[in-house]
This record gives structure tokens, C-alpha cells and sequence, in this order.
């Protein structure tokens, strides 16, 4: 699940790279599109933005995942070694 995030997050920020491109680059290059750059500037910081929480996000399902993986083989290991001391 968190291998989603990721990819959300590396798609989020190479968008947010070509939007403050875009911002730099003149406005003979974009015909048609806004020549604004402060309109691109603004969209790359909020990709930018949302590209990071998608990666933190990624992590921590990642973290609380492997918590969860841990936590089961432990309990499950506790329950071999009762059994074991039983019979």
C-alpha cells in the first residue's frame, strides 16, 4: 500500500519540477498557456506540498505496516514457546 504513496508522491513532485519550469522559462515557449509565473510558481509549491504528504503518508503506512508484521510474528512466536513448554 505504501509503495502507492510513493509513486503519488514522485509523480506529485516531478509535476511540481515542471510547473516551476514553466515558470521559468519565457512565455514564447507556452503559446496558449498562462505566461503568469507566479501562477506557475504558486501550482509548483502546492504539488510540491502535496507530493511530500504523499510521501510521509507512504512512510508511516510503511512503519505502522512493519509495526503490525513485528508485532504478529512476536505474538506468534510467545504462542510456540508456551506450546512448547506445555508438551
Amino acid at each position: 500500500m505504501s509503495r502507492n504513496f510513493y509513486i503519488l508522491a514522485g509523480t506529485l513532485v516531478f509535476f511540481a519540477l515542471l510547473s516551476a519550469a514553466m515558470s521559468i522559462a519565457p512565455s514564447s515557449f507556452q503559446p496558449g498557456l498562462p505566461a503568469n509565473g507566479s501562477l506557475w510558481r504558486t501550482v509548483a509549491l502546492i504539488l510540491l506540498l502535496f507530493g511530500l504528504g504523499a510521501a510521509l503518508f507512504g512512510v508511516m503506512c510503511h512503519l505502522f505496516e512493519q509495526v503490525d508484521r513485528r508485532s504478529e510474528e512476536s505474538r506468534l512466536a510467545a504462542r510456540r514457546k508456551r506450546r512448547d513448554l506445555n508438551h
